[in-house]
């Protein structure tokens, strides 16, 4: 199978400080080119037009199905979108997002107790179990483990993702574009293809790891820290050409209220309405 040749490695110490904007950090003595994939990772939203070379969409989901799944009920699947009338109707309905379209290949992961419901009742046993949200959870949380093994494995081949949580703007629509049966939600969107290297992604820095790392039991983040990450980020936006913001003034903005959410406010019902019980 012919791929794109994965991008060069990097030295821990540069890696780490792309990704915390830290220059007190010591380089780690463990490195490899695993660990290089992963600190690298960066959202591209500029794709050149190149299709995806011969068995790469089946590659990457081998390894989607490597991750781990509770209990092995692999409630996910994906539907793969190459269509340019349908990325740009999926497009519209994730809020007109350019990279959707321009992406040669828009995939959208889903929560599927579909299939576990057809098993069940085929051997005539009761699927009760599907109703509550333990088995929703469940599906979400296994549906973003296979997500994100397939983009460390695209990353890894020179390629390059970015997440589309828009698509969970209008579910009852995107359900209908794609044909869901009840039961199944698309999670989220996923846009891969290889980078334009006319317009390169960064890497964004990170909240400072004693603000989410604690041993033993939980404690509160040190503000200090927030206001030092503050920093990092405004810097990060001032070289990408981008208004300036403290991270702290975007998460009290984007968690303020029910209007902040982009519609999905209604999500509840609206999961209800495709078959979910969520008791």
């Amino acid at each position: 199978m012919s791929v794109f040749p994965p991008p060069p490695t990097a030295t821990s110490a540069s890696r780490l400080h792309e990704r915390y904007r830290d220059t007190a950090l010591t380089a780690p003595d463990a490195w490899n080119a695993t660990l290089d994939t992963l600190l690298a990772h960066r959202s591209v939203r500029a794709y050149l037009p190149d299709a995806l070379p011969a068995g790469t969409l089946e590659l990457l989901v081998a390894a989607a199905q490597s991750a781990a799944s509770s209990s092995n009920l692999q409630p996910w699947s994906v539907v793969a979108v190459e269509d340019p009338e349908r990325k740009a109707r999926l497009a519209a309905l994730a809020g007109h997002q350019k990279h959707v379209v321009r992406a040669p290949v828009f995939l959208l992961w889903l929560v599927d107790l579909h299939r576990l419901e057809e098993i069940g009742r085929a051997r005539s046993v009761p699927s009760e179990a599907l109703d509550y949200l333990e088995l929703f959870l469940l599906g979400a949380i296994d549906t973003a483990l296979a997500a994100q093994n397939a983009v460390v494995a695209l990353e890894s081949l020179g390629l390059g993702a970015v997440y589309t949580g828009g698509i969970r703007n209008k579910p009852a629509e995107v359900a209908a574009e794609l044909g869901l049966p009840p039961h199944v939600f698309a999670l989220f969107g996923l846009a891969i293809g290889r980078p334009d290297p006319a317009a390169p992604a960064s890497v964004k820095p990170r909240l400072p790891q004693e603000t989410v790392l604690f041993r033993e039991q939980y404690g509160a983040p040190p503000f200090e820290a927030l206001a030092a990450y503050n920093q990092r980020l405004r810097a990060f936006q001032r070289e990408q050409g981008l208004p300036e913001q403290d991270w702290t003034e975007q998460v009290a903005h984007r968690v303020r209220g029910p209007e902040a959410l982009a519609g999905r406010d209604v999500l509840h019902g609206v999961l209800k309405g495709l078959g979910f019980g969520l008791k």
